[in-house]
């Protein structure tokens, strides 16, 4: 009996250094994070077809942008759905750049611009555009807070022993920076 606690006592001991919970709670944390941009994307992909609709009300003539938005949105959803960052990345470059075509077709008309349900959804987009923003940076913070932990003695013995590996970030698509070129 003696001997059972003083096992018990010695693994509690040596296994209260090794990080285990705290791995575990980062591991949370990252998945958490990456929960917010599932959701913040998906309120993005949400907004679209209002907008959609409401432009194609003005400019039945742009039917090829709205078809891109469209499918645009849906891939991104698909994405989404996949839970793979790097795909949610490429999808949400793709949506980005055909909601620029139809952001410029709106500002080249007076009517959409002064329409009250196309202003109030391009200002949800916009503050969409943020939290999307903004949960990226904090994935990508707790990613960081995470791999470096789990790389540091003595918690890198106890994550190869639990196959804890790192995350990936979240990083944009190649060009992502560039201003897309818009052409009528």
């Amino acid at each position: 009996m003696n001997k059972a606690w003083m096992l018990i006592a010695a693994t509690t001991v040596l296994t209260s250094g090794c990080g285990y919970n705290r791995i575990q709670t980062l591991d949370e944390e990252v998945n958490a994070f990456k929960g917010q941009i599932e959701v913040q994307l998906q309120r993005r992909a949400d907004l679209v077809p209002n907008l959609v609709n409401t432009v194609k009300g003005f400019a039945a003539q742009e039917l090829e942008i709205f078809d891109r938005v469209t499918s645009a949105r849906a891939q991104l959803g698909g994405a989404i759905e996949s839970g793979d960052l790097a795909a949610m990345a490429a999808a949400n470059q793709t949506l980005t750049t055909a909601l620029g075509r139809l952001i410029a077709i709106a500002e080249d008309n007076p009517e959409i611009q002064s329409n009250e349900n196309f202003r109030m959804l391009q200002d949800q987009l916009e503050g969409t555009e943020n939290r999307i923003s903004t949960a990226r940076q904090d994935y990508n913070a707790s990613v960081r807070e995470y791999n470096a932990y789990i790389r540091r003695f003595p918690q890198v013995l106890t994550a190869k022993v639990i196959g804890a590996g790192s995350h990936e970030y979240f990083e944009a698509e190649a060009g992502a920076a560039e201003v897309p070129d818009v052409q009528f």
